[in-house]
């Protein structure tokens, strides 16, 4: 494996997280969301995105497993940390990293509409659309970007990684 080139800048994460922040924080005005944060992808953009809301928020974590050290979702996803907070009637926005298959959106979908939140919306750093298994709805959006494996601000390959500031196509 070998990275091979930027797909997205710092520069560019970062003003989108803003825009994203402040679009969140328009459409939450006089209320308390809660983020629930995707771990362990989702961490860093959780982490800037949580900063650049200008609404009182709470937090909440949720650990699930899909890839292993592989570079393509086995399609079962694991809980492996589940939701510790009381999410009954309150609007929740889930914050994740990348919406590839959809298959770990699904369940956890599933996993926080069992706790009867007012609302869920989505979150997504990345979108890529063309791998889309199963339907998923994503309320906002920082990149759509094509059918390639990424990695950096927080997406991973056989959990290294993480700690770039830019997101790279890597080649396998």
């Amino acid at each position: 494996m070998e990275i091979e080139a930027t797909l997205i800048s710092e520069a560019e994460i970062q003003r989108r997280v803003r825009e994203i922040g402040q679009q969140i924080s328009e459409d939450y005005a006089n209320r308390e969301p809660v983020l629930v944060c995707v771990l362990k992808g989702a961490a860093v953009f959780f982490a800037d995105l949580f900063r650049a809301l200008s609404v009182p928020v709470r937090c909440e974590f949720i650990q699930l497993a899909s890839y292993d050290d592989g570079t393509e979702s086995s399609g079962q996803v694991r809980v492996v940390q589940g939701l510790n907070g009381n999410l009954r009637n309150a609007d929740v926005v889930v914050v994740e990293d990348i919406v590839d298959t959809g298959h770990t959106l699904r369940t956890l979908m599933a996993e926080i509409e069992a706790l009867e939140p007012a609302s869920v919306k989505v979150c997504s750093l990345l979108d890529k659309p063309t791998r889309r298994v199963v339907a998923t709805n994503i309320d906002y959006v920082g990149f759509e970007i094509p059918d390639t494996f990424v990695v950096g601000y927080g997406l991973d390959y056989a959990q290294k990684y993480r700690n770039l500031r830019e997101i790279y196509h890597i080649k396998m």
